[in-house]
């Protein structure tokens, strides 16, 4: 073979086969989901539940299945339920993160205050502020049919800050409140303060105080609102 036939052969073209496979090739990175976000080995548990909380979040809890997790993490369908075991298993370690979060949140703003009524207040703002930042987390953790709490880190969690809540309510009072029994009053004490901002935050994650603090003096805020009921349920004296 000449040199000249030697040269024609190395300048033809690819075969077109040869082609598309180098295409495919190069275009696989740039097939990722533009929300991928990159784990290491051993991270996968991690990165599944910061998925679900985008997920639910986003769109939530009807939204979030556990394929659509997968989806959200970048990895194979599978990678969920090897994890989790299955929908209530990933939605019950999801709501143990959102009980520590919450409980960390109103134990800072409870040492941020000094007196006990200014805990008071401090710890249930906190509580609303974290419902309005985290709704779908929120709403989560109040699902008790859909969560599984005889798994340990929902069960630490959820009591831990039950207990959270005890605390604030016995600093109010100026009593230690134990953590295996409660008296009548104390038991109605931390019911009635739970309800209280419970209800209020469940109302205002619904649109359900417009019209109240519409018709409200100017500048009146949830917050305002929601300090004015606290300093009004303090004044009531106690029923015999």
């Amino acid at each position: 073979m000449t040199r000249l036939s030697k040269e024609n052969k190395a300048a033809r073209p690819a075969p077109a086969r040869t082609r598309r496979v180098a295409r495919a090739t190069a275009d696989r990175p740039a097939r990722r989901r533009a929300n991928d976000a990159p784990y290491h080995h051993g991270d996968l548990h991690e990165a599944l539940l910061k998925a679900a909380e985008r997920v639910l979040e986003r769109d939530g809890l009807g939204g979030l299945t556990l394929r659509a997790v997968a989806r959200e993490a970048g990895v194979s369908h599978a990678a969920p339920t090897h994890h989790f075991g299955d929908l209530t298993g990933l939605l019950s370690e999801l709501a143990a993160i959102g009980f520590r979060q919450f409980g960390e949140a109103m134990a800072a703003a409870n040492a941020s205050a000094a007196t006990p009524p200014e805990k008071g207040m401090a710890s249930a703002k906190a509580y609303v502020a974290y419902a309005q930042a985290h709704p779908g987390m929120y709403g989560l953790m109040f699902r008790s049919e859909r969560l599984d709490y005889s798994r340990p880190s929902l069960h630490e969690s959820s009591e831990a800050s039950f207990a959270g809540l005890a605390r604030g309510v016995g600093a109010s009072r100026h009593e230690e409140i134990s953590r295996d029994s409660l008296s009548l009053e104390q038991a109605a004490a931390i019911a009635s303060a739970w309800s209280l901002v419970h209800g209020f935050t469940m109302l205002l994650l619904d649109g359900r105080l417009s019209k109240i603090l519409n018709l409200s003096p100017e500048g009146t805020t949830p917050e305002t609102l929601l300090i004015a009921m606290l300093r009004l349920a303090s004044s009531r004296p106690p029923r015999p």
